[in-house]
């Protein structure tokens, strides 16, 4: 399915897989606006990599654990070239490895807030602008196993934000069902730029790279938006 024309918004695009995915989604024609908190110059050099792809791409700057900073930066997407936002991808969100007991209470905020609802924000924000257009496509990026129910006291505060990630998502997808919009969701395992690389636990026997994951990701973008309110693990049979 070919994409149309319009804006993608990724945040956390700075570098990484947000970087990867901003380039990927440029490549299909999309206008790109990059997210970023901290990092100008490297976001800078995603978008100078996004417009080297023949399209439009800008640099806009928000702490997404500010919800409100979360729905302007929606809104300035959507201004930024005129051709409207038309794909969401939540990439962003904060990593805290500490055993639970000794798990304070800013870092318990700190990983709802940036990975939760900051999607929760962005995600409301941007789906009437989506569902005006007829079309759009808003990809989240979970993480596999959260919602397994798989103990894991090192990380309880992100698999919790994670797992509640695929009940928005999915919540979302059937309230906008119908619209031309779809929510999905892609979740990586461990992947090669990921903190922790247990790879003994892998059933496949090595990480995944950041390619494949765009690739998944790309896949939501260009079904139709029949396909809506999935999970698409990224995760070399990690859990089964």
């Amino acid at each position: 399915m070919t994409v149309p024309p319009g804006t993608a918004l990724v945040t956390g695009a700075a570098r990484g897989i947000g970087r990867a995915l901003a380039v990927a989604l440029a490549a299909e024609g999309l206008d790109v606006a990059v997210h970023y908190r901290a990092s100008l110059a490297d976001a800078e050099e995603t978008a100078r990599l996004c417009r080297e792809r023949g399209v439009q791409a800008v640099t806009l700057r928000a702490d997404l654990t500010v919800p409100a900073q979360a729905r302007t930066l929606v809104r300035d997407a959507h201004a930024a070239f005129g051709s409207g936002l038309a794909v969401l991808v939540n990439n962003v969100g904060n990593y805290v490895k500490a055993p639970l007991l000794h798990t304070t209470d800013e870092q318990w905020s700190d990983m709802l807030s940036s990975n939760l609802t900051s999607v929760f924000a962005t995600s409301q924000e941007a789906a009437p602008l989506l569902r005006d257009r007829g079309w759009g496509r808003i990809v989240n990026l979970g993480y596999a196993g959260a919602s397994a129910g798989v103990a894991r006291p090192a990380i309880v505060p992100y698999v919790i934000a994670k797992a509640g990630v695929l009940h928005l998502s999915r919540a979302l997808a059937l309230t906008l069902s119908g619209s031309g919009v779809s929510v999905n969701v892609v979740s990586p395992g461990v992947i090669e730029t990921s903190v922790s690389q247990p790879v003994r636990e892998i059933p496949a026997g090595r990480v995944g790279t950041v390619a494949e994951l765009v690739e998944a990701a790309l896949f939501f973008v260009r079904s139709s938006d029949y396909v809506t309110g999935q999970e698409l693990e990224v995760a070399g049979g990690w859990h089964l």
